[in-house]
Parts: C-alpha cells; structure tokens; sequence
C-alpha cells in the first residue's frame, strides 16, 4: 500500500514538470525562433521479490516477480523542427529556411539563435533587440557607415550589399551561420539565445547555402514551432494523467484507514 502511494506521488511530481514544459510552450507561442520542449519518461526501479529460475529436468523456468515503485523523468527535448517565416517586408528582419543559427555575441561570450529581428544602434552596428552584436563569417561585429550609405539590401547567403551616396555598391560583409552536429544539445540561455554545451558540438561557422546550411530570408521572421493543438492535447492527457495519479494516493489512502479502523 505504501509503494503504491509514493509510486503516486512520483506520477505526480513528474506530471506537473510535463505541465511546467507545455505551460512554457504555450506561453512562447508567439515568440520568434522558440523551439518547443517536450517531456518524456520512464520506469523507476523495481523491487524484485522473486528472482527468475532456470528449468531443470522436471520443472520448468519461472519468471522474476517484481514491483514497480514508480516513474521519473527521461529527459527534457528541444524540438528543433523550423518555424513557418512570417513576411514583414523589413530590410533587417531576417529568416533562416534549413539549418543554421545566427551568431551574437555580448562582449564575451558567443551566443547562437534563430530570432533574426535585428536593428541598428547609433553606431550603425548590427545588433539584437538587447544589444548583443551580430557576426559576420570572419568572427568580426558587421557595421555600417549609415552617413555614408544611400540603401542595402541582404541576399541569401548573408551578404550585405550597399549602395553609397556616390552611387558605387560594395558587398560590405557576410552574415555567419553556425551549424551543429547536434543542435538539440543547445543549452537555452533566455531571450531568444542558445549556448553551446558539452554535447552539441563544436560550432561549424560559414556562410549561408553553404556546407549544408539554410539560406537567410531578408524581410521574413521564423515564427515559433509550437502547434497549439496539440500543445491543449497534451495538456488535456497530463491532466488526467494526474487526476489518475492524485486517486492512486487517495485509494492507498483510504485502504490504509480501514487497516486503522480494524482494531476499533
């Protein structure tokens, strides 16, 4: 009886970390290049009462008898599928269609997401919505001379072209993609960003469309990859499937009760 309850409380524990992952899904629906999380799990250990047995001449084999004592946490995905792109027919909105991720950096560390919403500060840096610079392929912050400039635009692999007020063009920089043999072992480091980490690999930094990386979508944003309706499904099964566990405790509970009452 008492196996049976904590068994319980472990279902418990483990349905509300489900609901904490698709809380968080549902709450950054709308926000750009987030990756959903997905929860799975598995069996704890099992006490076993009875171990197998051989067959011999005369008899046969017998299984072992075990008993569960409950489930925990396997692990935490990031689904790294794409977003669909969103048209916002802004120069400096960009949009990755395949692999890849852009790489910021605050002054110190490198950081790599898929939220291309990028702006110029009063130095005519490329930078992110929290001031973190942009690179190009050769590691460097991509900076325009905005007194200078008439127009640019930015094609599929990355380049900025400008147009001078004299009227000349030049290809002033390439945004870089980095790309990772395991992009799923990203670290989450807030506001849009990813980090790498011990199982991600190291980055493979280049231009776009090249060595198997996305091509870069001027005016578009990727939008989340979170699909609401299953998001309510899901929520809709790990609710139940914590009313099932919440009875399991309250059962246990009742049985054990009536072991109370017996000496009465």
């Amino acid at each position: 009886m008492l196996r049976s309850m904590y068994s319980g409380i472990s279902g418990l524990k483990n349905f509300q970390t489900k609901l904490d992952v698709i809380g968080n899904n549902i709450a950054n629906v709308n926000t750009y290049g987030f990756k959903k999380g997905r929860v799975t799990f598995k069996d704890a250990i099992s006490q076993t009462t009875m171990g197998a047995s051989a067959s011999t001449d005369t008899r046969g084999g017998t299984n072992a008898v075990q008993i569960g004592l409950g489930s925990s946490i396997s692990s935490i995905d990031t689904i790294d599928t794409a977003g669909s792109l969103q048209n916002t027919s802004r120069t400096l909105d960009l949009g990755i269609e395949g692999d890849g991720y852009f790489i910021v950096n605050d002054g110190t560390n490198d950081y790599y997401t898929r939220a291309g919403n990028f702006y110029l500060d009063e130095e005519g840096t490329l930078v992110t919505g929290e001031g973190y610079k942009v690179e190009d392929t050769a590691g460097n912050a991509i900076q325009l001379d905005t007194n200078n400039i008439q127009s640019f635009s930015i094609s599929q692999n990355g380049a900025i072209n400008v147009v001078k007020t004299d009227g000349t063009s030049e290809e002033l920089a390439i945004i870089a993609l980095a790309k990772f043999s395991n992009p799923g072992g990203l670290e989450k480091a807030g506001g849009n960003l990813l980090q790498e980490s011990v199982n991600s690999g190291q980055p493979q930094v280049g231009a776009s469309s090249t060595d198997g990386r996305g091509t870069i979508s001027s005016g578009t944003l990727e939008m989340s990859n979170v699909d609401l309706s299953e998001e309510f499904t899901d929520m809709i099964v790990a609710q139940r499937g914590f009313q099932a566990n919440t009875r399991i405790i309250t059962t246990s509970d009742e049985i054990l009760q009536e072991l109370v009452n017996l000496k009465r």
